[in-house]
């Protein structure tokens, strides 16, 4: 009989489920774990903060539909909580596993002793003590499971060290295949309610599609794209839904943010808006008036129930997978003749004066506008590559203008609006498309927060290029200050060099002044065969989007 320890049966159960990348930062409670993964089919990314690593795998379990393993110690896990709490927004499979002190000496005042399973509750779908050798399997499937049904998030592990240490006869232990204990098979709508919506939308004169982050649980658009063709209906994408039909195709109208894009702004037009896996939250005005007409139908597709009418009724709520329930509503919408409305037009012509008020903005002046930059960067875009935004003013910018145009390629900020993902997201993207370029857009501010992954990059052979808007500002919290106060607080920052720190860390950088100079820097940060930014000196620009917030605020003060 072959005995292994607790490590050799969670390496075992993760290749069940075809990991093989882990996003790690080594630490005392889990070098056992670590030193048993080294020998194994595993690629351990070693990060300098656990926050970044649980940001990795969350860009890594969207971007791949696998899952994203992150792993640390006791403190370290503390440091992990903000990633977990992001992950839950952006609706990543994550599993995190974190070592602790021996399971008898806890509750007696261990070695870095915290509540780990009760931190980590509230901010993921499930937080779990492994405490038996021979149940790890079971709760690794558990995790799994949990993480990939309904609507998507992070699951909790934490298995101490004396479990990962402890020795079974390998003939104890279960192991059950993952397609026995996750079900891939799509879950398919009541046909009645597919008819009812076709019929809805058949009447309909100034429909809208939106489809959000659980209508992208696929690499593929297809049946978007088909549903869309078929209908003629327009469409707006979010989140994991972006790229799934490219902004370029004739009934794509781009990114759904009312802040940001003016078609997406005329939902409170429609007279039916057709939610596909995506929520009735507060970036749409809880889908109440007048951010939706209060005469409107509302057609919802999720797969959680709990979503369907959460703030307000719906004609049709459809419980299931969105891209096979997308399959039902195509083949019902097939058998009727379908004509372009002319609600089309008044989208086209919202889109095409953004288009002018955008390229007047992106005009060559110094110091560069943020506009400017995104033009220069997608002058010399291809299909293929990856865009990878941070939050902020100067990325706001550039997620109004720069396209996406292929599924999980082009990631942004969640609706948690935490700052500090782009980079680590960025390395996570270039990691599953090696052969791909790779560009991050982030602010100085925001750059603070996780710049020290320029290190994890150079050392991964890891080569992006990342733009990095520096107008020595917090720049939507001063704009929305001065919009709203008359002045500025805490929200002053330096223009520093943070291409020397990038420098200094082995990788390839540029400060830019001038915006004749901005291209060529930018092929030869291309060309550098290593880790590149441009540290772009841009004005202090206020973005449609605090534009937006600071009217809200203005509107919200008036009522009272």
């Amino acid at each position: 009989m072959a005995r292994v320890t607790g490590s050799h049966l969670i390496c075992e159960a993760l290749k069940l489920e075809g990991v093989k990348n882990v996003f790690a930062l080594a630490g005392d409670h889990i070098l056992p774990l670590l030193d048993v993964m080294a020998d194994q089919d595993f690629r351990i990314i070693d990060t300098r903060h656990e926050q970044a690593a649980v940001h990795m795998a969350d860009a890594w379990s969207r971007i791949t539909e696998q899952p994203g393993v992150c792993m640390y110690t006791t403190p370290g896990f503390a440091n992990a909580i903000p990633g977990l709490t992001n992950a839950m927004h952006t609706e990543a499979p994550v599993i995190s596993i974190a070592g602790s002190a021996d399971m008898h000496d806890l509750g007696r005042g261990a070695q870095q002793e915290i509540e780990q399973v009760a931190m980590a509750a509230p901010v993921t779908k499930a937080s779990l003590m492994v405490s038996d050798v021979k149940r790890i399997p079971e709760f690794i499937a558990r995790a799994m499971r949990l993480a990939f049904s309904g609507r998507r998030g992070p699951v909790h592990l934490t298995i101490p060290i004396d479990v990962q240490e402890r020795g079974v006869e390998r003939e104890e232990v279960a192991f059950t295949a993952p397609d026995a204990y996750r079900a891939k098979t799509a879950i398919l709508a009541d046909p009645a309610g597919v008819r009812q919506a076709i019929a809805i939308l058949r009447e309909a004169k100034k429909p809208l599609l939106i489809a959000g982050s659980a209508a992208g649980y696929t690499l593929s658009g297809n049946a978007l794209q088909r549903f869309v063709e078929t209908t003629r209906l327009p469409v707006l994408t979010e989140e994991q839904s972006r790229g799934l039909i490219p902004d370029d195709h004739p009934y794509a109208f781009g990114f759904f943010e009312r802040g940001l894009n003016r078609a997406a702004a005329k939902v409170r037009d429609a007279d039916v808006v057709v939610l596909l896996g995506r929520k009735q939250d507060f970036t749409i005005g809880f889908c109440r008036p007048p951010n939706v007409a209060g005469d409107a139908r509302l057609i919802q597709i999720d797969p959680s129930p709990a979503e369907i009418g959460r703030n307000r009724g719906v004609a049709v709520g459809l419980v299931g997978d969105v891209p096979s329930i997308l399959d039902q509503m195509t083949k019902e919408a097939s058998s009727h003749a379908w004509k372009e409305l002319p609600w089309l037009d008044e989208l086209r012509a919202a889109r095409s004066e953004q288009a002018v008020w955008a390229e007047d903005l992106a005009r060559s002046t110094m110091p560069m506008h943020a506009l400017f930059v995104h033009k220069t960067l997608k002058s010399l875009l291809r299909p293929d590559d990856c865009l990878v935004f941070d939050g902020g003013d100067f990325c706001h910018f550039g997620r109004l203008f720069l396209p996406a145009l292929k599924p999980k390629r082009w990631l942004y900020v969640s609706s948690l609006g935490m700052l500090g993902s782009s980079l680590p997201s960025a390395l996570a993207a270039k990691l599953a498309y090696p052969d791909s370029r790779v560009f991050m857009l982030t602010g100085d501010g925001a750059f603070g927060f996780n710049g020290m992954e320029f290190d994890t990059a150079v050392r991964h052979k890891l080569n992006i290029v990342a733009f990095l808007g520096n107008d020595a500002a917090w720049g939507i919290d001063r704009q929305i200050q001065l919009g709203l106060y008359g002045r500025p607080v805490a929200t002053e920052l330096l223009q520093a060099r943070y291409d020397q720190v990038v420098v200094g860390l082995g990788g390839y950088g540029q400060f830019v002044e001038n915006p004749e100079d901005l291209e060529p820097a930018l092929q030869r940060a291309l060309a550098a065969g290593r880790p590149a930014l441009l540290n772009v000196a841009v004005q202090r620009a206020i973005s449609p989007r605090a534009e937006a917030a600071i009217g809200r605020r203005k509107a919200a003060a008036a009522a009272k």
